[in-house]
């Protein structure tokens, strides 16, 4: 499989894939090599230039031809955060409908650009960042137009955006061992679209400002390991294993402890578990794994230091002290059973002494 090695400090185990996946081998290995070979601003006419641009043009295409979209409807981006909030602004005065569980970058946008004129965006994730539940996206209505973050998917699951119906698709490099910042919007042919950085030629004055080259050649690099690998049938089996017996020995070994991820196969993604622990304050769970080498996260990472309850959660259950309780485990291809092993040796001490100190009834 190629494989890679996290090169922890002092960490047992990593289980926060779904904020960001260490950088593979093969990418960092790539980059150092493009910052010899593809210095060149993409944009110029010479033949360094041309290099660099031919880099970027094979990212363009492996990418496309991944999610079924031509060449030609991928912009990159800086992540996808820009990219979110570059739909939502070109939505600006217009009907914007989004779900509740929706990546602040979506829910923040629409809050200031949200109208009442036509036409209509729907603005609905994939799947989610923090339960990893799907989110049926609505069906199609005359006029309107369909965004869809499937930042969380890339890898996991096959995409299709021709068969999700969508005019607007969000991605982002890191999710998939890639370089952090580097992203890509893709935009049907024909659909409407306002630059949100003006001021350059690239991307066919969609996009303004010098090319990310040696990041966009990391994206590629990691596009060829989830295509040469087919990731999303490791995910599927052997990470989805992983993830369902975490859950079924947590309800079992840990008083108290509950489940905000349905983890039937066609309810979600196969790498994320949210569960929730009664009486015990997710932030100090978080530290108290942290403390002993295990690596979690309370919800977003996105939303670090908010002590607001996940408005996710909030969203779907409505009940503040699970919000408050609730812990993300996300896998990656190199988590193993003894992963699983590892973290149930500890996490029951830690949820009985946080319960045990509990000021909540």
């Amino acid at each position: 499989m190629g494989g890679f090695v996290l090169y922890y400090i002092y960490y047992m185990v990593y289980l926060d894939y779904a904020a960001t996946v260490p950088i593979l081998p093969e990418v960092s290995k790539t980059m150092q090599k493009a910052e010899r070979c593809f210095f060149a601003n993409a944009s110029a006419l010479h033949t360094p230039g041309h290099l660099s641009k031919n880099e970027i043009e094979e990212c363009r295409e492996l990418l496309a031809k991944m999610i079924n979209a031509d060449p030609n409807e991928i912009i990159f981006t800086s992540g996808a955060t820009e990219s979110n909030n570059t739909i939502i602004r070109t939505f600006e005065g217009c009907q914007i409908e989004t779900s509740p569980m929706e990546h602040h970058s979506i829910i923040e946008a629409a809050k200031v650009y949200r109208g009442k004129k036509s036409p209509k965006l729907f603005s609905f994730m994939l799947a989610n960042n923090e339960t990893g539940e799907f989110i049926k996206i609505p069906k199609r209505k005359t006029g309107a137009y369909y965004h869809s973050d499937l930042t969380q998917v890339l890898g996991k699951i096959p995409i299709d955006v021709k068969k999700l119906g969508l005019d607007y698709a969000t991605f982002s490099a890191h999710k998939i061992g890639g370089p952090i910042g580097v992203g890509v919007l893709y935009v049907k042919d024909g659909a409407p679209f306002i630059p949100l950085i003006i001021g350059g030629m690239q991307e066919g004055k969609r996009r303004g400002g010098t090319y990310n080259t040696v990041g966009i050649v990391g994206f590629k690099e990691a596009l060829k390991f989830v295509n040469k690998n087919q990731t999303w049938k490791i995910y599927d089996t052997r990470i989805r294993e992983l993830r369902d017996v975490l859950a079924k020995r947590i309800l079992k070994e840990i008083p108290g402890s509950s489940l905000n991820t349905d983890i039937n196969r066609r309810k979600s993604l196969p790498n994320i578990l949210n569960a929730s622990f009664s009486a015990a304050e997710g932030e100090s769970i978080q530290l108290y794994l942290d403390a002993e080498g295990i690596i979690v996260s309370t919800g977003s990472a996105c939303a670090a230091g908010d002590i607001k309850p996940s408005h996710v959660l909030m969203a779907k259950t409505g009940d503040a002290e699970v919000a408050h309780s609730s812990i993300r485990f996300s896998f990656g291809l190199e988590n193993t059973m003894d992963d699983i092993d590892k973290v149930m040796e500890i996490l029951p001490g830690i949820i009985k002494r946080l319960q045990g100190i509990s000021t909540i009834s």
